[in-house]
């Protein structure tokens, strides 16, 4: 490694880009690999100030595949990492730019192994298999970011970015149609469209979606979007850490057992409701506590959403499985910035023909992820007929579908 002997990160930058242009191409990749493990983090004016050395000197650079692979994906990888550590473990920004690291890095480790081959084809579907978890990245943009800018008059990342994400999910997709049995000429002329995009779209983020969303967003919704984004999950095999830290976990309430609680067999008298005016809300028939009624919509195999009529989203309940992620941060929100651009127009026109009273249920079935699930629309109106909003309904009805003649007695196993 002398090359690289009292070079200062510039003069790395040209010396690499100089040996991927002849044909010392191991070298270049021995360098490669150094300056990987040597450099930590780059700043702009470095790689800057290396590209523009080159053309001085007349290096024909700009079409080079390996050179091009070096820029989007080592070199941004370490202007990423500067950026990076402007923010606290745990921070969801750090954290949206940890997991583009990751995308960088499983796109390097495919395009050693480019164009893949029949021997390739299982590397590259336990590559892809990872990558396919950027559709949490994703997920966590449009329920737990995108909201939060909404609320702050910024509906751009809403209206459009969406539509990227929705791309990049059918060309996934695609790629692992085509991982399991497909012609590898087809695999391979479908890796490069679908790398462009997401690299393109890691651009865009750490250049304008999330340095804006620093601007616009207060520190404490920051540490809200952190407790929502557990609900969705990440690329990581791990957590992230917590933000900001917390010194303990509250504890689970589950795990008191109620030294006073008596099985209902051995109650001699009938029991009584408890103060029906102190924690209890009458509903059409009986009383409960907010607690249970959370309990109640916890336990139920639906998810539920309410829109009320202002088309604003007013509740959801959070399940053990949802079909469909949700997180807090939909909460407020407006009906339409919910739902992909290509299902709006549908849904824009479900709310158009509750509110008129032409229509008052609108039922859809669709395959997710290997499982049937019915979703269903309810205009919700009170005695008078006034329309006071929507539910939606999604239930996985995969099982239920398969199940044939009674059951009467108890089946546990």
């Amino acid at each position: 490694m002398s090359e690289f002997l009292g070079q200062s990160n510039t003069d790395s930058i040209v010396t690499i880009i100089k040996l991927l242009c002849s044909d010392e191409q191991q070298s270049a990749d021995a360098l490669i690999e150094h300056f990987a493990n040597q450099c930590e983090f780059l700043e702009v004016h470095e790689v800057d100030e290396a590209l523009n050395q080159l053309s001085k000197e007349g290096v024909k650079f700009n079409d080079e595949p390996r050179v091009i692979e070096l820029y989007h994906g080592l070199l941004q990888e370490k202007l990423a990492a500067a950026e990076r550590n402007l923010y606290p473990p745990g921070h969801p920004v750090r954290v949206y730019m940890e997991e583009n690291s990751l995308i960088r890095n499983l796109f390097a480790k495919l395009n050693r192994i480019a164009p893949v081959t029949e021997e390739g084809r299982e590397t590259a579907a336990e590559i892809i298999s990872e990558l396919s978890r950027v559709d949490l990245h994703y997920l966590r943009k449009e329920n737990q970011l995108f909201p939060l800018l909404e609320k702050h008059g910024w509906d751009s990342p809403s209206r459009n970015m969406w539509a990227l994400h929705d791309e990049i999910r059918a060309q996934l997709k695609q790629a692992r149609t085509l991982m399991v049995d497909g012609p590898i000429d087809q695999l391979n002329r479908c890796l490069g469209p679908m790398q462009s995009d997401m690299i393109r779209l890691i651009s865009i983020e750490e250049g304008t979606l999330l340095p804006n969303a620093m601007e616009l967003l207060e520190e404490q919704e920051w540490e809200e979007m952190r407790e929502g984004d557990s609900e969705i999950g990440w690329m990581f095999a791990e957590e992230p850490a917590l933000f900001p830290p917390q010194a303990a976990q509250k504890s689970d309430p589950a795990d008191a057992a109620d030294a006073d609680y008596v099985h209902p067999s051995q109650l001699t008298e009938p029991s009584e409701l408890p103060n029906i005016t102190d924690q209890t809300s009458h509903y059409d028939e009986g009383y409960m506590t907010p607690d249970q009624v959370n309990l109640l919509l916890k336990v139920l195999p639906l998810d539920i959403t309410y829109v009320d009529e202002n088309d604003r989203v007013i509740f959801y309940n959070r399940g053990e499985e949802r079909t469909f992620p949700r997180s807090k941060n939909i909460i407020g929100r407006e009906v339409r910035f919910c739902h992909p651009p290509k299902s709006v127009d549908t849904v824009l026109k479900i709310l158009e023909e509750f509110k008129k009273g032409t229509q008052s249920v609108a039922d859809f079935r669709i395959h997710v992820k290997g499982r049937y699930i019915l979703i269903r629309y309810f205009a919700v109106r009170d005695e008078d007929g006034t329309y006071r909003g929507v539910v939606e309904m999604s239930q996985d009805i995969t099982d239920i579908q398969t199940l044939e003649g009674e059951q009467r007695l108890l089946d546990w196993k």
